[in-house]
């Protein structure tokens, strides 16, 4: 029996699509309407499992086994490949990187990103980031990449360089990374196509563009990002935000109004929530059960 790889269709999905729109999915149900609409990979934000899960700021609070939880129900119902965020490993030692990149195989991920922030992380987008030491973020690659079970399991080094030290020192802790064995580059807050473009000749790897909205970096095209060469196109809390919106409008008129009739043509209907989860496949399955017990 052949071994499927997650990571190895990670890999694939990056080569066949250029760049490869990266999705972020929520939770399960939302990976499955990832798929419904076409997309080749989806993402779980580590700020999504902090404001989503946890209702807490992303401020290095969440732990591994918050995101795995997240990723185990993803990954049971949904087969696209899964990029995780990991914010610094979760952890302070080789041996803490060591054991999310084997816990994320376990848990089926197909890849991770671990940053250079210090463990007090914050939102890349965020003012007062600080960062550890090129050393240091070497350190936490390496680890990282010895610790995969699986070879084509991806390990992308992010860093939020660009902010603290500038553009040619983000590059060079980058370059670094991908020295250690870094698979993909994930360069945070660029401002600028030129900047990505420089990154790109500079690695020589994919480069993953995070295209978040009320961030720094502009909302840059599929088109724009392909003429900057970016590999991958990252989408991380386009839907959890709309989702967001959506619920506060529906809580007000509810209250306001005393009936949800006025918000209902908003809503998902039944029938298509019911499609999206397959839940009839699961429900003739339970009548034939009852038929056959009757017999």
């Amino acid at each position: 029996m052949s071994h499927y790889s997650a990571g190895a269709a990670f890999r694939k999905a990056v080569q066949e699509e250029s760049p490869l729109q990266v999705v972020g999915a929520i939770n399960a149900n939302h990976a499955l309407l990832a798929k419904r609409a076409g997309f080749k990979a989806i993402y779980l934000s580590g700020g999504g499992v902090a404001a989503g899960s946890l209702g807490l700021p992303d401020l290095g609070i969440s732990n591994l086994d918050d995101v795995l939880t997240d990723v185990r129900r993803i990954t049971d119902v949904c087969e696209l490949p899964l990029l995780v965020d990991s914010d610094t490993g979760f952890g302070a030692s080789a041996f803490n990187v060591a054991r999310t990149v084997k816990s994320l195989i376990k848990f089926g991920a197909a890849a991770t990103h671990i940053e250079d922030q210090v463990g007090a992380k914050r939102c890349g987008h965020r003012p007062g980031k600080e960062i550890v030491s090129k050393e240091e973020m070497v350190d936490r690659i390496k680890a990282a990449v010895d610790a995969r079970t699986d070879d084509q399991f991806v390990i992308m080094a992010r860093t939020d360089a660009l902010a603290v030290e500038g553009l040619d020192a983000a590059i060079e802790r980058a370059v670094a990374c991908v020295e250690a064995g870094a698979d993909m580059i994930f360069p945070e807050a660029m401002i600028t196509l030129e900047m990505y473009k420089q990154f790109a000749a500079a690695v020589k790897v994919p480069v993953l563009a995070n295209i978040t909205e009320f961030g720094s970096t502009p909302l840059f095209t599929v088109e724009e990002l392909r003429s900057a060469d970016v590999g991958l196109v990252l989408y991380p809390l386009s839907a959890f935000r709309a989702m967001n919106k959506a619920a506060e409008n529906v809580y007000g008129a509810i209250r306001r109004d005393g009936t949800q009739k006025n918000v209902v043509d908003t809503m998902q209907t039944r029938a298509e929530l019911y499609e999206r989860i397959n839940y009839h496949d699961f429900e003739q399955k339970l009548d034939a059960l009852f038929a056959a017990q009757k017999k």
